[in-house]
């Protein structure tokens, strides 16, 4: 069983999904969920990148943290090789920068190994505007005053361990902010897995949810299987199983069955994006849900951090949406189910324009019926 870090009297789970420890990024395999809970040590930066372009790390919080832990590992590993002393390792999140001489270090040095960490990482996800924000956050610190490298090698540790526990914070306040629209015998319907797996462990959508269900609220989830690579059956029900909160896998296509028969009362989900008129990309299906929501007169609520909005892109026209293999349509448990020569139209996400949204949560507060002025507005304060 995954180790589960309880905080606050054990009222918050917080799942370990991914952490820096002793000069490795450690993370959970989700492809192997939920059969098995394999944790991996990525000692490596094309390990990193392999794993956000493999999914075994997702969600777009999730990918901003292993973007920022990726050009640390990169650091950790020059600064290694530089040392006289030809330590172990040099950074770990609880243990901070272990104190070594680095004689041939420079600052140059430096800014050659973080650039190309990030143009690495930079070619992985094109759509989840979180591992770009954590990229450039990281980077940013060499613009800063500090000469010395030693200590601006410790600064930028520092900054992406901030990343990290910035998150769980900003995680807990979506919960708090969210909470409020969670009835008791609420049906609620979820898509792809917004939850601890794909952040820094306590979620976004489901954040929400684990905060009604610690204020006492009894309520029924229905998550959304979320083809092709089943996120939703595989990772979400994981969660909320173990959770304690009930929870119903449904085929994609039988959502609008549920709607019909008036078994959904409200949908919520996360974003990889957010454009600055309030267009949302996320996992593809959300679009039809939102459509789902409008002709039913539900309410559609998207739980994401102000890191998820993305104020130079005018609207979802402009988001770039990730199109994947073909093979992950084409195979079903490792047989072929699509005949040979046959073309696959497989795009990561679609795009909800702002219009079909009833409120963005967020850890500052509540965006309710979000536009593009309410949003600037919103950002700027």
């Amino acid at each position: 069983m995954s180790k589960l870090i309880l905080l606050e009297g054990n009222q918050r789970m917080i799942i370990e999904t991914i952490d820096y420890r002793k000069g490795m990024v450690r993370i959970i395999d989700q492809t192997l969920l939920p059969g098995e809970e394999i944790f991996l040590n990525l000692c490596t930066l094309d390990e990193v990148a392999e794993a956000i372009c493999s999914l075994r790390v997702r969600g777009a919080p999730a990918i901003g943290i292993a973007a920022s832990y990726g050009m640390l590992l990169n650091l950790d590993k020059m600064l290694q090789a530089e040392s006289a002393e030809n330590p172990e390792y040099i950074f770990d999140r609880e243990e901070g920068m272990n104190s070594f001489s680095f004689p041939g270090i420079s600052i140059e040095k430096i800014r050659n190994c973080l650039l190309e960490a990030k143009k690495r990482l930079e070619t992985t996800r094109p759509t989840a505007v979180n591992l770009f924000w954590a990229l450039n956050r990281i980077f940013s610190v060499l613009d800063g005053e500090e000469k010395d490298p030693g200590r601006l090698c410790e600064l930028i540790a520092r900054e992406a361990f901030n990343i990290y526990t910035e998150e769980v914070e900003t995680e807990i306040k979506i919960g708090k902010n969210g909470a409020r629209y969670i009835k008791d015998g609420m049906n609620i319907l979820t898509h792809c897995n917004a939850g601890g797996l794909a952040t820094a462990g306590y979620g976004t959508a489901l954040a929400v949810l684990y905060t009604a269900k610690k204020e006492g609220k009894e309520f029924s989830v229905y998550a959304d299987e979320t083809r092709p690579l089943l996120q939703g059956a595989r990772l979400t029900s994981w969660e909320l199983e173990r959770s304690g909160i009930k929870v119903s896998v449904l085929c994609d296509n039988a959502a609008a069955s549920l709607f019909a028969a008036g078994k959904i009362d409200i949908v919520i989900a996360g974003a990889d994006r957010i454009a600055a008129n309030g267009d949302v990309a996320n996992k593809i299906g959300t679009l039809g849900l939102a459509i789902l929501c409008k002709a039913y007169r539900k309410p559609l609520y998207i739980a994401a951090p102000l890191s998820t909005f993305d104020m130079n892109i005018e609207s979802g026209d402009d988001i770039h949406v990730e199109q994947r293999s073909g093979d992950e349509i084409a195979y079903l448990g490792g047989r072929r189910v699509v005949p040979e020569n046959v073309n696959i139209y497989n795009p990561a996400f679609d795009i909800t324009p702002a219009e079909h949204i009833s409120s963005i949560i967020t850890e500052r507060g509540v965006i309710e019926n979000p536009r593009r002025e309410q949003i600037a507005s919103f950002i700027r304060r």
